[in-house]
Protein backbone atom coordinates (compact mmCIF):
# COMPACT_ATOMS: atom_id res chain seq x y z
CA UNK A 1 0.00 0.00 0.00
CA UNK A 2 1.23 3.69 -0.70
CA UNK A 3 2.04 5.97 1.99
CA UNK A 4 -0.58 8.35 0.04
CA UNK A 5 -3.71 5.61 0.19
CA UNK A 6 -2.81 4.69 3.83
CA UNK A 7 -2.97 8.29 5.11
CA UNK A 8 -6.51 8.54 3.16
CA UNK A 9 -7.25 5.75 4.71
CA UNK A 10 -6.88 6.79 8.05
CA UNK A 11 -8.43 10.21 6.87
CA UNK A 12 -11.49 7.85 6.18
CA UNK A 13 -11.43 6.26 9.11
CA UNK A 14 -10.77 9.16 11.34
CA UNK A 15 -14.26 10.49 9.79
CA UNK A 16 -16.11 7.19 10.03
CA UNK A 17 -15.55 6.90 13.86
CA UNK A 18 -17.03 10.66 13.97
CA UNK A 19 -19.59 9.58 11.64
CA UNK A 20 -21.12 6.69 13.91
CA UNK A 21 -20.94 7.74 17.10
CA UNK A 22 -23.42 10.58 16.25
CA UNK A 23 -25.87 8.77 15.26
CA UNK A 24 -26.58 7.21 18.04
CA UNK A 25 -26.89 9.09 20.85
CA UNK A 26 -30.63 8.69 20.88
CA UNK A 27 -30.06 5.26 21.65
CA UNK A 28 -27.40 6.28 24.81
CA UNK A 29 -29.89 8.68 25.83
CA UNK A 30 -32.42 6.60 25.67
CA UNK A 31 -31.01 3.84 27.20
CA UNK A 32 -29.43 5.99 30.45
CA UNK A 33 -32.83 7.81 30.52
CA UNK A 34 -31.05 11.21 30.13
CA UNK A 35 -33.14 14.29 29.51
CA UNK A 36 -31.88 16.83 27.13
CA UNK A 37 -30.19 19.00 29.72
CA UNK A 38 -28.05 15.99 31.15
CA UNK A 39 -27.18 14.99 27.48
CA UNK A 40 -25.93 18.31 26.55
CA UNK A 41 -23.57 18.45 29.61
CA UNK A 42 -22.23 15.23 28.82
CA UNK A 43 -21.89 16.72 25.00
CA UNK A 44 -19.58 19.37 26.91
CA UNK A 45 -17.12 16.58 26.90
CA UNK A 46 -15.65 15.55 23.93
CA UNK A 47 -14.61 19.34 23.32
CA UNK A 48 -13.04 19.67 26.41
CA UNK A 49 -11.05 16.57 25.97
CA UNK A 50 -9.84 17.47 21.98
CA UNK A 51 -8.82 20.58 23.83
CA UNK A 52 -6.52 19.08 26.02
CA UNK A 53 -4.96 16.46 24.18
CA UNK A 54 -4.56 18.27 20.93
CA UNK A 55 -1.48 20.56 22.57
CA UNK A 56 0.35 17.05 23.87
CA UNK A 57 -0.23 15.98 20.71
CA UNK A 58 3.14 17.95 19.48
CA UNK A 59 5.34 16.31 21.59
CA UNK A 60 3.98 12.63 20.88
CA UNK A 61 4.90 13.32 17.84
CA UNK A 62 8.46 14.39 18.41
CA UNK A 63 8.85 11.48 20.71
CA UNK A 64 7.55 9.31 18.58
CA UNK A 65 7.26 10.17 15.10
CA UNK A 66 4.44 11.36 13.18
CA UNK A 67 4.11 7.82 11.53
CA UNK A 68 4.03 6.24 14.91
CA UNK A 69 1.79 8.51 17.03
CA UNK A 70 -1.20 8.35 13.86
CA UNK A 71 -0.94 4.62 14.30
CA UNK A 72 -1.44 4.38 17.91
CA UNK A 73 -3.74 6.81 18.46
CA UNK A 74 -6.06 6.20 15.58
CA UNK A 75 -6.30 2.58 17.16
CA UNK A 76 -6.90 4.26 20.51
CA UNK A 77 -9.57 6.70 19.40
CA UNK A 78 -11.22 3.71 17.31
CA UNK A 79 -11.25 1.47 20.33
CA UNK A 80 -12.98 4.45 22.34
CA UNK A 81 -16.03 4.20 19.95
CA UNK A 82 -16.89 1.20 22.21
CA UNK A 83 -16.99 3.17 25.27
CA UNK A 84 -20.44 5.30 25.18
CA UNK A 85 -22.37 2.58 24.59
CA UNK A 86 -21.07 0.76 27.59
CA UNK A 87 -21.41 3.11 29.69
CA UNK A 88 -23.95 2.33 32.84
CA UNK A 89 -24.66 5.81 34.20
CA UNK A 90 -23.90 9.40 33.18
CA UNK A 91 -20.97 10.03 34.86
CA UNK A 92 -19.10 7.14 33.04
CA UNK A 93 -20.49 8.51 30.01
CA UNK A 94 -19.19 11.51 30.73
CA UNK A 95 -15.60 9.59 30.94
CA UNK A 96 -15.89 8.16 28.40
CA UNK A 97 -16.91 11.21 26.37
CA UNK A 98 -13.66 12.90 27.59
CA UNK A 99 -11.81 10.43 26.66
CA UNK A 100 -13.23 9.93 23.26
CA UNK A 101 -12.48 13.83 22.78
CA UNK A 102 -9.61 13.69 23.80
CA UNK A 103 -8.35 10.86 21.34
CA UNK A 104 -10.05 12.35 18.42
CA UNK A 105 -7.92 15.56 19.13
CA UNK A 106 -5.12 14.33 19.62
CA UNK A 107 -5.13 11.73 16.25
CA UNK A 108 -6.54 14.68 14.45
CA UNK A 109 -3.03 16.61 15.03
CA UNK A 110 -0.49 13.28 14.12
CA UNK A 111 -2.42 12.68 10.70
CA UNK A 112 -2.80 15.92 9.44
CA UNK A 113 1.26 16.40 10.67
CA UNK A 114 1.81 13.28 8.83
CA UNK A 115 0.03 14.31 6.38
CA UNK A 116 2.12 17.38 5.78
CA UNK A 117 5.42 15.21 5.72
CA UNK A 118 3.88 13.46 3.22
CA UNK A 119 3.31 16.55 0.81
CA UNK A 120 6.58 17.69 1.62
CA UNK A 121 8.25 14.11 0.61
CA UNK A 122 5.86 14.05 -2.88
CA UNK A 123 6.47 17.86 -3.50
CA UNK A 124 2.71 18.54 -4.00
CA UNK A 125 -0.27 19.21 -3.01
CA UNK A 126 -2.47 15.97 -1.30
CA UNK A 127 -4.17 17.69 2.11
CA UNK A 128 -7.57 18.43 0.25
CA UNK A 129 -8.31 15.27 -1.22
CA UNK A 130 -7.38 13.67 2.29
CA UNK A 131 -9.86 16.02 4.15
CA UNK A 132 -12.12 14.93 1.79
CA UNK A 133 -11.68 11.30 2.56
CA UNK A 134 -12.44 12.22 5.79
CA UNK A 135 -15.78 13.64 4.66
CA UNK A 136 -16.10 10.53 2.55
CA UNK A 137 -15.32 8.16 6.09
CA UNK A 138 -17.89 10.56 8.09
CA UNK A 139 -20.70 10.08 5.74
CA UNK A 140 -20.65 6.19 5.14
CA UNK A 141 -20.14 5.81 9.21
CA UNK A 142 -23.51 8.13 9.72
CA UNK A 143 -25.80 6.10 7.17
CA UNK A 144 -24.02 2.77 8.31
CA UNK A 145 -25.38 3.82 11.82
CA UNK A 146 -28.07 5.32 10.65
CA UNK A 147 -29.32 1.81 9.18
CA UNK A 148 -28.44 0.26 12.06
CA UNK A 149 -31.19 2.82 14.26
CA UNK A 150 -33.23 2.28 12.08
CA UNK A 151 -33.12 -1.78 12.23
CA UNK A 152 -33.21 -1.14 15.64
CA UNK A 153 -29.39 -2.54 16.50
CA UNK A 154 -28.36 -2.44 20.10
CA UNK A 155 -25.69 0.42 19.67
CA UNK A 156 -23.66 -1.84 22.29
CA UNK A 157 -23.52 -4.08 19.26
CA UNK A 158 -23.14 -2.02 16.30
CA UNK A 159 -20.38 0.33 17.85
CA UNK A 160 -18.61 -2.86 18.86
CA UNK A 161 -18.51 -4.36 15.66
CA UNK A 162 -17.54 -0.68 13.96
CA UNK A 163 -15.19 -0.20 16.24
CA UNK A 164 -13.35 -3.62 15.80
CA UNK A 165 -14.01 -3.19 12.29
CA UNK A 166 -12.03 0.57 12.03
CA UNK A 167 -9.37 -0.58 14.21
CA UNK A 168 -8.35 -3.23 12.28
CA UNK A 169 -8.75 -0.85 8.76
CA UNK A 170 -6.58 1.54 10.78
CA UNK A 171 -4.07 -0.90 11.70
CA UNK A 172 -3.74 -2.17 8.05
CA UNK A 173 -3.39 1.26 6.70
CA UNK A 174 -1.08 2.20 9.60
CA UNK A 175 1.49 -0.04 8.12
CA UNK A 176 1.64 1.71 4.95
CA UNK A 177 2.24 5.43 6.04
CA UNK A 178 5.12 6.41 4.99
CA UNK A 179 8.14 6.13 7.41
CA UNK A 180 9.93 8.52 9.43
CA UNK A 181 12.62 8.24 12.17
CA UNK A 182 11.45 7.43 15.77
CA UNK A 183 13.35 10.38 17.20
CA UNK A 184 15.13 11.61 13.94
CA UNK A 185 13.69 14.73 14.82
CA UNK A 186 15.66 15.53 17.80
CA UNK A 187 18.53 13.98 16.55
CA UNK A 188 18.19 16.49 13.16
CA UNK A 189 18.52 19.26 16.15
CA UNK A 190 14.88 20.05 15.64
CA UNK A 191 14.09 21.72 19.63
CA UNK A 192 11.56 19.60 21.02
CA UNK A 193 8.06 21.71 21.13
CA UNK A 194 6.37 22.39 23.89
CA UNK A 195 4.86 20.00 26.41
CA UNK A 196 0.98 21.37 26.00
CA UNK A 197 1.54 23.40 23.00
CA UNK A 198 -0.43 26.65 22.26
CA UNK A 199 -0.46 28.87 19.20
CA UNK A 200 2.64 30.59 18.57
CA UNK A 201 2.75 34.76 16.93
CA UNK A 202 3.54 32.71 14.08
CA UNK A 203 0.47 30.45 13.86
CA UNK A 204 -2.31 33.71 14.41
CA UNK A 205 -2.50 34.99 10.91
CA UNK A 206 -2.99 31.40 9.54
CA UNK A 207 -5.02 30.71 12.54
CA UNK A 208 -7.22 33.74 11.61
CA UNK A 209 -8.35 32.63 8.25
CA UNK A 210 -8.47 29.01 9.77
CA UNK A 211 -11.47 30.28 12.19
CA UNK A 212 -12.99 32.75 9.60
CA UNK A 213 -13.15 29.32 7.06
CA UNK A 214 -14.48 27.02 10.02
CA UNK A 215 -16.91 29.64 11.62
CA UNK A 216 -18.76 30.08 7.83
CA UNK A 217 -18.70 26.04 7.32
CA UNK A 218 -19.24 25.61 10.91
CA UNK A 219 -22.63 28.52 11.14
CA UNK A 220 -23.95 27.15 7.71
CA UNK A 221 -24.04 23.59 8.54
CA UNK A 222 -25.75 23.82 12.00
CA UNK A 223 -28.36 26.57 10.42
CA UNK A 224 -28.56 26.03 6.90
CA UNK A 225 -32.02 23.94 7.90
CA UNK A 226 -33.52 26.15 10.59
CA UNK A 227 -32.91 29.05 7.81
CA UNK A 228 -34.07 27.52 4.90
CA UNK A 229 -37.09 26.69 6.93
CA UNK A 230 -37.58 30.21 8.49
CA UNK A 231 -36.84 32.62 5.95
CA UNK A 232 -38.25 30.26 2.77
CA UNK A 233 -40.74 28.18 4.11
CA UNK A 234 -38.90 24.80 2.84
CA UNK A 235 -40.57 22.24 4.24
CA UNK A 236 -38.92 19.41 6.00
CA UNK A 237 -37.40 17.13 3.66
CA UNK A 238 -36.54 20.46 1.27
CA UNK A 239 -34.59 22.23 4.61
CA UNK A 240 -33.04 19.09 5.80
CA UNK A 241 -31.61 18.98 1.59
CA UNK A 242 -29.86 22.22 2.42
CA UNK A 243 -27.39 20.86 4.92
CA UNK A 244 -26.77 17.72 2.99
CA UNK A 245 -26.04 19.50 -0.43
CA UNK A 246 -23.63 22.00 1.57
CA UNK A 247 -21.81 18.67 2.50
CA UNK A 248 -22.02 16.71 -0.14
CA UNK A 249 -20.47 20.02 -2.09
CA UNK A 250 -18.05 20.43 0.51
CA UNK A 251 -16.64 16.57 0.24
CA UNK A 252 -16.59 16.92 -3.59
CA UNK A 253 -14.65 19.88 -3.65
CA UNK A 254 -11.98 18.70 -1.46
CA UNK A 255 -11.89 15.04 -3.50
CA UNK A 256 -10.38 17.23 -6.22
CA UNK A 257 -9.22 20.29 -4.66
CA UNK A 258 -5.39 19.31 -5.11
CA UNK A 259 -5.84 20.00 -9.17
CA UNK A 260 -6.56 23.35 -8.16
CA UNK A 261 -4.39 23.86 -6.02
CA UNK A 262 -2.07 22.73 -7.91
CA UNK A 263 -2.93 24.82 -11.22
CA UNK A 264 -3.93 28.13 -9.12
CA UNK A 265 -1.66 27.99 -6.29
CA UNK A 266 -2.72 28.35 -2.22
CA UNK A 267 -3.20 32.15 -1.99
CA UNK A 268 -5.42 32.50 -5.36
CA UNK A 269 -6.94 29.05 -4.19
CA UNK A 270 -8.19 30.53 -0.87
CA UNK A 271 -9.12 33.93 -2.74
CA UNK A 272 -11.25 31.96 -5.37
CA UNK A 273 -13.05 30.04 -2.73
CA UNK A 274 -13.11 32.98 -0.45
CA UNK A 275 -15.06 34.93 -3.62
CA UNK A 276 -16.91 31.74 -4.57
CA UNK A 277 -18.18 31.72 -0.68
CA UNK A 278 -19.42 35.06 -0.56
CA UNK A 279 -21.06 35.25 -3.65
CA UNK A 280 -23.08 32.07 -1.61
CA UNK A 281 -23.54 34.19 1.48
CA UNK A 282 -25.36 36.99 -1.05
CA UNK A 283 -27.38 34.21 -2.09
CA UNK A 284 -28.37 32.82 1.25
CA UNK A 285 -29.35 36.67 2.64
CA UNK A 286 -31.57 37.33 -0.55
CA UNK A 287 -33.47 34.11 -0.54
CA UNK A 288 -37.01 33.90 -0.24
CA UNK A 289 -37.28 30.46 -2.20
CA UNK A 290 -35.81 27.28 -1.20
CA UNK A 291 -33.67 26.51 -4.60
CA UNK A 292 -31.66 30.01 -4.18
CA UNK A 293 -31.30 29.18 -0.51
CA UNK A 294 -30.19 26.26 -1.35
CA UNK A 295 -27.55 27.26 -3.82
CA UNK A 296 -26.11 29.99 -1.98
CA UNK A 297 -25.76 26.92 0.91
CA UNK A 298 -23.93 24.63 -1.95
CA UNK A 299 -21.46 28.11 -3.24
CA UNK A 300 -20.64 28.61 0.69
CA UNK A 301 -19.95 24.77 1.41
CA UNK A 302 -17.74 24.66 -2.40
CA UNK A 303 -15.74 27.93 -0.81
CA UNK A 304 -14.41 27.18 2.19
CA UNK A 305 -13.62 23.42 1.08
CA UNK A 306 -10.46 23.83 0.25
CA UNK A 307 -9.54 26.89 2.95
CA UNK A 308 -8.87 24.83 5.50
CA UNK A 309 -6.85 22.02 4.68
CA UNK A 310 -4.38 24.74 2.85
CA UNK A 311 -4.27 26.32 6.47
CA UNK A 312 -3.08 23.14 7.76
CA UNK A 313 -0.37 22.79 5.26
CA UNK A 314 0.75 26.23 5.39
CA UNK A 315 0.76 25.56 9.77
CA UNK A 316 3.13 22.95 9.05
CA UNK A 317 5.85 24.84 8.03
CA UNK A 318 6.08 27.61 10.76
CA UNK A 319 5.83 25.67 13.64
CA UNK A 320 9.22 24.27 15.61
CA UNK A 321 7.80 20.69 14.12
CA UNK A 322 4.82 20.00 11.59
CA UNK A 323 2.96 19.06 14.53
CA UNK A 324 3.47 21.78 16.42
CA UNK A 325 2.27 24.50 13.52
CA UNK A 326 -0.89 22.08 13.03
CA UNK A 327 -1.76 21.95 16.77
CA UNK A 328 -1.95 25.78 17.16
CA UNK A 329 -4.49 26.41 14.20
CA UNK A 330 -6.21 23.40 14.91
CA UNK A 331 -6.97 24.78 18.84
CA UNK A 332 -7.80 28.12 16.90
CA UNK A 333 -9.81 26.34 14.22
CA UNK A 334 -11.51 24.01 17.03
CA UNK A 335 -12.25 26.85 19.09
CA UNK A 336 -14.09 28.40 16.11
CA UNK A 337 -16.03 25.48 14.80
CA UNK A 338 -18.06 25.53 19.04
CA UNK A 339 -18.74 29.48 19.08
CA UNK A 340 -19.83 29.40 15.15
CA UNK A 341 -23.32 27.99 15.49
CA UNK A 342 -24.18 29.48 19.22
CA UNK A 343 -23.03 32.73 17.93
CA UNK A 344 -24.84 32.16 15.33
CA UNK A 345 -28.07 31.94 16.97
CA UNK A 346 -27.31 34.52 19.08
CA UNK A 347 -27.53 36.67 16.38
CA UNK A 348 -30.47 35.73 14.42
CA UNK A 349 -32.46 36.06 17.50
CA UNK A 350 -31.19 39.62 18.18
CA UNK A 351 -31.98 41.01 15.05
CA UNK A 352 -33.01 38.47 12.06
CA UNK A 353 -31.74 35.34 9.74
CA UNK A 354 -30.33 37.55 7.17
CA UNK A 355 -28.62 40.00 9.34
CA UNK A 356 -26.35 36.82 11.22
CA UNK A 357 -25.74 35.74 7.42
CA UNK A 358 -24.85 39.12 6.14
CA UNK A 359 -22.32 38.86 9.45
CA UNK A 360 -21.02 35.33 8.27
CA UNK A 361 -20.69 36.87 4.83
CA UNK A 362 -18.85 39.81 6.23
CA UNK A 363 -16.77 36.83 8.22
CA UNK A 364 -15.97 35.25 4.31
CA UNK A 365 -15.03 38.31 3.00
CA UNK A 366 -12.20 39.03 6.01
CA UNK A 367 -10.82 35.39 5.18
CA UNK A 368 -10.59 35.92 2.04
CA UNK A 369 -8.45 39.82 2.17
CA UNK A 370 -6.03 37.48 4.85
CA UNK A 371 -5.74 34.52 2.17
CA UNK A 372 -1.98 35.91 1.41
CA UNK A 373 -0.45 34.13 4.59
CA UNK A 374 -0.83 30.79 3.36
CA UNK A 375 1.68 31.25 0.69
CA UNK A 376 4.80 30.29 1.32
CA UNK A 377 5.97 34.01 1.67
CA UNK A 378 3.66 34.63 4.47
CA UNK A 379 6.14 33.78 7.19
CA UNK A 380 8.12 30.21 6.77
CA UNK A 381 11.46 31.88 6.22
CA UNK A 382 12.88 27.56 7.52
CA UNK A 383 11.17 24.60 7.11
CA UNK A 384 10.46 22.55 10.08
CA UNK A 385 10.97 19.11 11.09
CA UNK A 386 8.38 16.98 10.31
CA UNK A 387 8.94 14.69 13.47
CA UNK A 388 11.31 12.28 11.85
CA UNK A 389 12.98 12.68 8.01
CA UNK A 390 11.10 10.77 5.18
CA UNK A 391 13.10 6.90 4.47
CA UNK A 392 11.11 5.96 1.87
CA UNK A 393 10.91 7.35 -1.65
CA UNK A 394 7.34 5.48 -3.01
CA UNK A 395 3.82 6.38 -3.52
Amino acid sequence: MSPHRAIAIVFAVHGAVAGTLSTRLPWIQDHLALDPGALGMALLCPPIGAFIGMPMAARVAYRFGSRGATRVLIGLWCAALALPALSPSPLWLSAALLLFGFGAGMSDITMNAHAVALERHLGRSVMSGLHGMWAVGSLTGGGVGTLAAQAGIDARVHLGVVAAVLLAVGGAAGRGLLRDGRSEAASAGAPAPRRFALPSRAILPLGLVGFCAVFAEGASANWAAVYLTAVTDAGPGVAAAGYTVLMLCMAGMRLVGDRFIRLLGPVTAVRAGGVVAALGGVLVVAARTPALGIAGFALVGLGVAVVMPLVLAAAGTRGTTASEGVTGVATITYLSGMVAPPVTGWMADGLSYPAAFSVITGVVVAMTLLARVVGPSGGASRQPSAEGSLVVARD
